[in-house]
């Protein structure tokens, strides 16, 4: 997770993340920047794209900028602003960005087994710890691999993730402020 605050603040460029990105054989990029406006975000994507063109790229809420990407992220309050009901809004979704990766944040069994009925292609699960980035986010911890254990879509581990972290029923690791430790 490319998350633009935390870079900032942790005083890392993008190059020196994707640097970093590369050392550690990142299959997958999602990108943050819930501060900037669309003009930087765009060029930091494009900045990205150039230094990592092989890896795919997702863009966290910004439809408008998946066509620079791989793909794009909606957490909860994202997807029902596009329709009060899911499904409506990730067929629209859908609709919008064709066959490019879609994926959906989650925080319970519930919004699992709701994710397991909708038209994406992985969903986020969290939050595995406390983490800066959402301060409000419930810590699932030990309960998550069991959470995810529902899931008929791949499941990544969003929140606090630890490079070393393993969770069981758990295809991937989301990692964020880990990856800027030296």
């Amino acid at each position: 997770m490319l998350d633009k605050a935390t870079l900032a603040k942790k005083g890392y460029s993008i190059e020196r993340f994707i640097s970093t990105c590369k050392a550690l054989h990142v299959s997958m990029i999602q990108y943050r920047n819930k501060l900037g406006d669309a003009e930087e975000q765009k060029t930091d994507l494009l900045s990205i794209k150039s230094l990592l063109p092989s890896t795919p790229l997702i863009v966290n809420d910004r439809i408008d900028l998946v066509y620079l990407c791989d793909g794009l992220h909606l957490g909860q309050e994202d997807i029902v602003s596009f329709s009060l009901s899911k499904k409506e809004a990730i067929n629209y979704v859908r609709g919008v960005i064709g066959d490019k990766i879609l994926g959906i944040s989650t925080h319970n069994k519930e919004e699992i087994l709701e994710a397991n009925t909708l038209d994406v292609d992985y969903v986020g699960l969290g939050a595995y710890r406390a983490t800066s980035t959402k301060s409000d986010a419930v810590v699932l911890k030990e309960k998550l691999g069991l959470i995810a254990g529902f899931s008929l879509k791949p499941v990544v581990a969003i929140g606090g993730v630890l490079r070393d972290d393993v969770i069981e029923n758990v295809a991937y690791n989301a990692i964020g402020s880990g990856l800027y430790e030296d």
